[in-house]
């Protein structure tokens, strides 16, 4: 059954990147905005010892458009409620208006990963993680 999230505001995107896959997120990634506009930027880490660290940041219109380019491929693309079949221990999540995809859906179009469904994914975390790490750097409320 497909997941049931009603999609945002007309416009507005929020992104999110996850690891691990399962059990308790240590690293996230979040991207809040709209297309064509400077986006919200917020990374959440956890510890061994349960201390959470938060950073914000914003990203401008140009990183939003080139991460919604990238996202916008993920359209169809397998996905397993608990499994990781991209092999990167990282759960990755879009919803906007257009398109509501993640990597842990119950229900998908298709079962099987090729290689270049891999490379796709592992781009697009790794843009994700990119911008979390280069514009996530003021000290956030806790």
């Amino acid at each position: 059954m497909p997941r049931q999230v009603a999609p945002p505001p007309s416009g507005e995107f929020i992104v999110r990147l996850q690891k691990p896959f399962s059990g308790t997120p240590t690293h996230v990634v979040e991207v809040i905005g709209e297309p064509n506009r400077s986006a919200s930027v917020k990374v959440t880490d956890q510890s061994s010892d349960n201390a959470i660290t938060k950073k914000t940041g914003d990203c401008s219109a140009d990183d939003v458009n080139e991460l919604m380019s990238l996202i916008s491929q993920l359209r169809g693309f397998p996905s397993h409620p608990s499994k990781d079949i991209y092999g990167l221990d990282t759960r990755l999540e879009f919803n906007s208006f257009e398109i509501q995809w993640a990597s842990d859906e119950e229900d998908s179009v298709s079962d099987e990963v090729t290689a270049e469904n891999k490379d796709t994914y592992k781009q697009v975390a790794d843009s994700i993680a990119a911008l979390g790490r280069t514009f996530a750097k003021k000290d956030a409320a806790i």
